[in-house]
């Protein structure tokens, strides 16, 4: 049985006006997630995945950024029309964010401790006690070692992977619903990289937390992920379950993507790519965003837009090798 989404994201586009031009950085995103679900957004640098993120909470700066249609409904909740007040007792609360650069995201003049117990006492009636103790709590699950000391060190005396961490129970702080994880696992090494995938498997296992889990990189897709959304040009342009996306894949860019995932049995000395590069969210090409680097191009993807289309219940694509008008 399907559960109910506990978040849906209708036509989204969320443009930049900038003096070369508008920016249409995310440009018609739909998705939906559900309790307890990992839902991973996937694509190259540059495809929207982060403005998507950031959108979701109206996080991006306005001007230059607008949101200039679409929904974002949380709980019956609009959060593109509701009431600043309103999202500011959403934000932190019920959706949470773990933003991609911890360094940049936490406050060089204030302690670890004083950031996580500030989150704490601006939604929660908590004593200082009570928060201090809960932040104490917060970072020894996060394996931060000395939690006392971590508490009163600021970002900069912090290693990348332990900044990354407390990040991540500064964003758990309030007990959230969703929590939004952009590239958390960037800049930092491979075994600590581990250790941030562990924590957020153990949380989608213990508290039924939903996430959205934006990355460039299939191989923790696959590790974390119920469903994933493959994004290009502002657009979704194919979703389905983890297995499906990465066993049979439908759009050619999905296709590319996964060809260039390293493969230890095969003998090649150097990995397939993807030809040309992202499009310019200035100017983007017409038809399918994807035609200029698709190798199953026809004549039809440099004039129409693909409207994304079901090919299972579970499984839906925007090309026209799937919506009938390439025949």
């Amino acid at each position: 049985m399907k559960s109910e989404a506990l978040l849906e994201v209708k036509n989204l586009k969320t443009w930049f006006y900038t003096r070369r031009g508008i920016v249409k950085a995310v440009n018609g995103v739909d998705f939906t997630l559900s309790r307890g679900e990992c839902l991973c957004l996937v694509g190259e640098s540059g495809c929207g995945k982060s403005v998507t993120a950031l959108s979701l909470l109206r996080l991006f700066d306005s001007p230059p950024g607008k949101i200039v249609e679409g929904e974002i409904v949380y709980r019956s909740i609009d959060l593109v029309t509701c009431s600043l007040d309103k999202l500011r007792q959403i934000r932190g609360k019920d959706i949470a964010m773990v933003f991609q650069n911890a360094q940049s995201a936490l406050n060089p003049i204030f302690t670890i401790g004083d950031q996580i117990i500030e989150q704490i006492n601006t939604h929660l009636d908590l004593s200082h006690e009570q928060a201090l103790e809960k932040a104490r709590t917060l970072l020894d699950k996060m394996r931060i070692p000395e939690v006392d000391r971590a508490l009163k060190q600021y970002p900069h005396q912090m290693s990348g992977g332990m900044k990354q961490r407390a990040m991540i129970a500064m964003s758990l702080s309030c007990d959230p619903c969703i929590l939004i994880a952009d590239e958390p696992t960037t800049a930092v090494d491979v075994t600590i990289r581990a250790q941030i995938m562990n924590i957020l498997q153990e949380l989608k296992r213990g508290r039924e937390m939903s996430i959205i889990f934006i990355t460039h990189d299939l191989s923790l897709v696959r590790e974390i992920g119920d469903r994933a959304a493959v994004i290009y040009g502002g657009r979704v342009i194919e979703i389905a379950p983890v297995e499906r996306i990465m066993n049979e894949p439908a759009h050619p860019y999905t296709r590319g993507l996964i060809s260039c995932l390293p493969d230890v049995s095969s003998d090649a000395t150097r990995l397939p790519s993807i030809e040309g590069n992202t499009p310019n969210p200035i100017d983007m090409p017409s038809g399918c965003p994807f035609h200029p680097r698709c190798n199953s191009v026809m004549d039809v993807c440099r004039s129409v837009l693909p409207e994304i289309t079901n090919i299972l219940d579970v499984h839906a694509v925007a090309c026209h090798l799937y919506s009938g008008s390439g025949k």
